[in-house]
């Protein structure tokens, strides 16, 4: 990997890298943020997974984690929504392609080659910072709109993986939505069956969640239409999983 940049940050780290990445065939960046409690020990991590059309940078230059992070020994990891530079595929519209890699692995041309954000994110950066940083075992999941989207299906298909879910007005159904149809089939192709796997609404009927789930939503969202967060509601209640669900203006 390499150390594009390194900065103090309430007494811990923010750094960005670089790497190549075997999953996606291109280079990736990723940020991460240790806290001081990192010099001494190992410590849990928290993922964060971006919205449509941001980067690694989102949240890691805009929320303020760090803070809350550095208070209770939590390391945070920033991936790159998905793929960039040239010779990766990319389309007009800001809602498909490059920024726009809805963390699922791409069956179809022109995307296979490259958009494996599913295996990039649970597999191979998932070793990369487990082997590189000291960090626990012990990791969560979390992400806004897409990334909510990400993170939850993330953590419904590798339950043992992340031992926590939350996510702040995530595209809860995108099987039956604008913002899930139009990327589905393009990535995955015509067959419906396949695009349930990325369906966290979908998958909790099907394979349910052990623990609880956090989300939040704002109700004057103008996009709350196409987040669907009332079929994850009602998922929730018909798969017997524990939601806490806060809806906000």
């Amino acid at each position: 990997m390499e150390l594009i940049e390194s900065t103090v940050c309430f007494g811990g780290k923010n750094a960005v890298y670089r790497h190549p990445s075997d999953a996606c065939g291109c280079d990736m960046t990723f940020g991460i943020y240790l806290p001081p409690q990192a010099e001494t020990t190992s410590v849990p991590v928290l993922w964060y997974l971006s919205g449509l059309t941001c980067t690694h940078e989102n949240a890691m230059s805009k929320a303020g984690l760090q803070k809350f992070a550095a208070k209770r020994g939590l390391a945070l990891v920033f991936p790159d929504t998905s793929l960039r530079g040239e010779g990766v595929a990319d389309d007009e519209a800001y809602d498909l392609g490059q920024g726009a890699g809805f963390y699922v692995n791409a069956t179809q041309k022109p995307w296979a080659p490259h958009f494996r954000m599913y295996d990039y994110v649970a597999r191979e950066l998932f070793y990369k910072v487990c082997s590189s940083f000291p960090v626990t075992e012990k990791h969560g999941i979390t992400g806004h709109s897409m990334g909510g989207h990400g993170a939850l299906t993330l953590a419904i298909h590798n339950p043992a993986q992340y031992q926590s879910v939350s996510a702040f007005a995530p595209i809860a159904n995108p099987t039956e939505s604008d913002w899930g149809r139009k990327q589905l089939e393009a990535y995955l192709g015509g067959d419906q069956a396949r695009w349930a796997n990325y369906d966290a609404s979908l998958l909790l009927c099907r394979t349910g969640w052990e623990r609880d789930i956090l989300v939040d939503q704002g109700n004057d969202d103008q996009f709350y239409e196409l987040l669907r967060p009332g079929t994850l509601t009602e998922a929730t209640r018909s798969s017997g999983v524990a939601l806490t669900y806060r809806e906000h203006e």
